[in-house]
């Protein structure tokens, strides 16, 4: 395949030109099917454009609601923008479960993000490198200021700058780890910046010093970075009931409950499982994250590194039946911001937030834990009592269909067949067949 140099200095009409005739054999009609995402605001699309490096089209993914939520006894409809079937429908299931039951409710643990200066020092004595920096400490305090002001009226800054010896790891390793509060921002600029200006500090002083001796003064900074492991920025969100209340149809609230608590616990024990379960909370978590503006991979990262803290991957997610209560939790870590960022420029995230009520940092994290718990809840529950094919492919049918490309009239013909019968790719292609009149394939593709 063909290469270019100077690709990103073409005009985007340029950009698709390019790969048309490389990679469509010029084809119009690629042309045309990037154009017809476009936005027909040309403010709108030109915003899009600026987001990223290279923009030729948009890629939209459905944008779904799920109301009836109630978190600290407040109703919430809740922005979902995922492209995954059954997900809205399970986080809404959740929802309405526990509306007449008492709600969610949650609460903020800590709301700390962490941030690191690594570097090397070879010197001998670790006592004189930490005497140096005790001396020097209030400095990046000091003159970090024009960077911090803002941030500090708003009740925010560094809450903390500590010296770590790594060279049990790997010599001469060290790190400045700063703590920080970013407020309502998720804070990676603000963050970074502070950090970058820590180690011009710290070599200036290392220069200037008088204890260190000049061989102690090689330092060599390797890079300025804040972390997305932020284990101290931390949500808890949690529901209960007395087990009579949980009657699933021809199951006892007793029998219901000591399954799902055993699924948990499957989950707490088996990394295989935990692996799906926490797949499961973050369908939910990432969907409101994307909704809303926040950097998705950020999040999953390190919900998926807090789940192994332990030292084995676990569930995120625990039950317990204690009293004749059940009570279902999950405390996750979400660095989560709501000014910053794509919340003040994208159209879709300035309407999420809006319907959401404008909220700080802190709800919502409330909120996205609370979806993540909720759609977990709702897996769960469906996996211990009626397995979880049989409300996801009724889910997934609709797909099936428009890969047929069924007409309308025959999506409403076959969503009625399949309304007291199991769903799977193959049986869907043969009512399908046999709606149009035409021969069953050989051979039906998986789904």
């Amino acid at each position: 395949m063909p290469t270019i140099k100077g690709f990103s200095k073409l005009s985007k009409e340029a950009k698709i030109e390019w790969i048309v005739s490389n990679y469509f054999n010029g084809d119009e009609n690629a042309n045309d099917f990037l154009k017809n995402y476009w936005h027909d605001d040309i403010a709108v699309q030109k915003l899009h454009d600026e987001f990223i490096e290279n923009t030729i089209s948009n890629f939209y993914l459905p944008f779904g609601i799920s109301p009836n939520f109630n978190i600290d006894g407040k109703n919430y409809c809740i922005p979902m923008a995922i492209e995954e079937s059954s997900v809205v429908a399970a986080a809404s299931k959740g929802a309405n479960f526990w509306l007449d039951r008492g709600g969610f409710k949650t609460t903020i643990i800590a709301t700390e993000k962490i941030g690191h200066v690594h570097f090397i020092w070879n010197g001998k004595d670790a006592d004189r490198l930490n005497q140096f920096f005790n001396a020097i400490k209030p400095k990046f305090y000091s003159e970090t200021f024009a960077i911090t002001k803002n941030m500090q009226l708003r009740g925010g800054g560094i809450i903390d700058i500590e010296l770590i010896d790594k060279t049990i790891d790997e010599p001469g390793y060290f790190q400045l780890k700063a703590t920080f509060e970013t407020c309502d921002s998720m804070g990676a600029n603000f963050i970074n910046s502070v950090l970058e200006e820590f180690s011009k500090i710290l070599k200036d002083e290392v220069e200037t010093t008088d204890l260190l001796t000049e061989a102690e003064k090689e330092l060599q900074v390797v890079m300025c970075i804040l972390s997305n492991y932020t284990p101290n920025c931390l949500v808890r969100a949690e529901v209960s009931a007395p087990i009579e209340s949980l009657n699933e149809g021809k199951i006892s609230g007793q029998e219901f409950a000591e399954k799902f608590c055993r699924a948990v616990r499957i989950a707490e024990i088996e990394p295989y499982r935990a692996t799906t379960h926490n797949k499961g909370v973050m369908n939910g978590i990432d969907s409101v994250v994307i909704a809303t503006g926040n950097d998705f991979r950020a999040v999953e990262a390190c919900a998926h590194s807090y789940a192994s803290r332990s030292g084995k991957y676990q569930s995120l997610t625990h039950a317990e039946i204690k009293d004749g209560m059940f009570k279902f939790w999950i405390e996750v870590p979400l660095a989560l911001g709501t000014v910053g960022g794509l919340t003040g420029l994208h159209p879709m995230v300035k309407f999420a937030l809006k319907m959401l009520g404008n909220p700080d940092a802190k709800t919502l994290m409330r909120i996205a834990a609370v979806v993540g718990l909720s759609q977990n809840f709702s897996a769960l529950r469906s996996l211990v009592t009626s397995g979880i094919q049989k409300g996801h492919m009724k889910m997934h049918l609709l797909n099936i269909l428009n890969q047929l490309e069924a007409t309308e009239a025959e999506k409403v013909e076959i969503v009625h067949y399949f309304k007291d019968k199991i769903v799977s790719h193959s049986a869907a292609v043969e009512i399908f067949c046999k709606i149009r009149g035409i021969e069953m394939p050989k051979i039906v593709s998986k789904s």
